[in-house]
């Protein structure tokens, strides 16, 4: 059970909370390539981390996104005129750049001179795999770009998608990382044994193994196969909010999570392939099927199944074919996730048990986290791409195996060598908590 101040630590992300510090060290993802399509294109409004910001492409394409409110009169930037390499507020014709330096000041003798010390909050940003990514800590804090699996690849090979979900950024990462949940939420009545509607779960092989890494925290299941073999699992939490779904030799999937404010965030869905193109089939799933991403509601981001009309649950469909009722895979989770007491889980009336060990782990590896910048130890995960290039997998080993330093070499081939010490620290092979 979680303290009322470790719950509010770990849920507030706005400017000055200690999380909100720890995200900052970070890239976050937060729109589309496409919702800015092309140079001097309409400006966006978005909101990060309880931040009001508006987004723009200049004349030569670059992104910026800066502050919504002129620094003159607080006027609203989203009804600026965005020409001529940049963003002019219609109030009284101050122009910012992408760096969010003043470019103009056309309604005062003192413009010229006085344009220089004036200046707007304004991010870096990055365009990689249809997303623009977003780093609005300390300027000379500033990481690379994370290493993740995709970054690198043709945008053929990429298809991202995004929602807003109606709740804290955490009750939606929390879904990812409950390894109970598929046998019940996502399931069809239709496989079930006759008789019985609720599965029985029940333990098999040994516990699951835990390692603290400096990217975030991994976890290694090994359940016995019927070959007399050891099959082993490894999943990645890469803080502040990825998660590197196991399995799928093809199509791979990487999921984020970015605060608007602390009661609703963003999902981000990449999926991609290191092999080739997406085909037309998976194009065509991630584009209109129901199972990746939802039908979302024109020109918005909000699903059309959503809290206001109780996910469009169907009872009959419910009774006879599937455990929740909910025709779209990723609303069921959605559906459990929005609302746990509200869009701020209280997670002091929670009553965990054994199965949600990786939850625990991932909310006081973030807490320990956000508590270390606040004691001016940095976090050395930003500064270790490569280590966010790991892949959620599954391989088999004889039963007889060190399973730590089988994982040590797995991840060491992942990372194209053999992983010194040093390297196992940052991708996560450490001796078990």
């Amino acid at each position: 059970m979680m303290t009322r101040e470790e719950n509010e630590t770990l849920m507030r992300t706005g400017p000055g909370t200690p999380m909100g510090e720890l995200f900052r060290r970070y890239w976050q993802p937060l729109l589309l390539c496409d919702e800015l399509p092309g140079p001097d294109c309409t400006p966006v409004r978005v909101r990060c981390m309880s931040e009001d910001l508006i987004a723009f492409r200049d004349s030569n394409g670059r992104v910026g996104i800066v502050d919504a409110y002129c620094p003159h009169r607080s006027a609203p930037l989203f009804f600026g005129r965005n020409e001529e390499g940049g963003l002019r507020c219609v109030y009284h014709g101050w122009k910012f750049d992408v760096h969010g330096a003043c470019l103009d000041m056309p309604n005062c003798m003192e413009g010229e001179t006085f344009k220089h010390k004036v200046t707007i909050p304004a991010y870096a940003t990055i365009e990689r795999a249809g997303v623009i990514w977003i780093y609005m800590g300390p300027k000379d804090k500033q990481p690379p770009f994370p290493g993740y699996p995709f970054i690198d690849l043709p945008l053929a090979n990429v298809y991202a998608n995004k929602f807003e979900t109606a709740c804290n950024y955490f009750q939606s990462v929390e879904g990812d990382l409950d390894p109970s949940h598929n046998a019940f939420l996502h399931s069809n009545l239709a496989t079930r044994k006759p008789g019985r509607i609720v599965p029985q779960m029940w333990a098999s092989g040994d516990p699951p193994l835990f390692f603290d890494t400096d990217y975030g925290l991994q976890m290694v299941t090994v359940r016995p196969n019927d070959e007399g073999k050891l099959d082993v699992a490894v999943g990645h939490f890469i803080m502040t909010t990825a998660t590197s779904v196991r399995g799928g030799t093809i199509v791979r999937q990487m999921n984020f999570r970015t605060p608007i404010d602390d009661e609703n965030s963003f999902f981000f869905r990449i999926r991609y392939s290191q092999t080739g193109a997406l085909d037309e089939r998976e194009l065509w799933e991630a584009k209109h099927g129901e199972y990746l991403y939802p039908p979302l509601i024109p020109g918005t981001f909000k699903s059309v199944a959503n809290k206001g009309n109780d996910y469009l649950v169907d009872r009959v469909q419910q009774r006879f074919f599937n455990f929740s009722g909910i025709k779209s895979f990723i609303i069921q989770d959605v559906a459990v996730t929005d609302d746990q007491r509200g869009p701020m889980s209280d997670r002091t009336r929670e009553r965990l048990v054994s199965v949600d060990e990786y939850i625990i782990r991932a909310r006081k590896r973030l807490l320990r986290a956000a508590r270390d910048l606040q004691d001016g130890i940095e976090p050395k995960g930003p500064f270790l791409p490569e280590t966010m290039s790991l892949l959620g997998s599954r391989f088999s080993v004889e039963r007889d195996t060190d399973i730590e330093r089988a994982v040590r070499e797995h991840i060491g081939a992942q990372l194209g060598r053999t992983a010194t010490p040093r390297e196992a620290v940052a991708a996560g092979v450490l001796a078990s908590e």
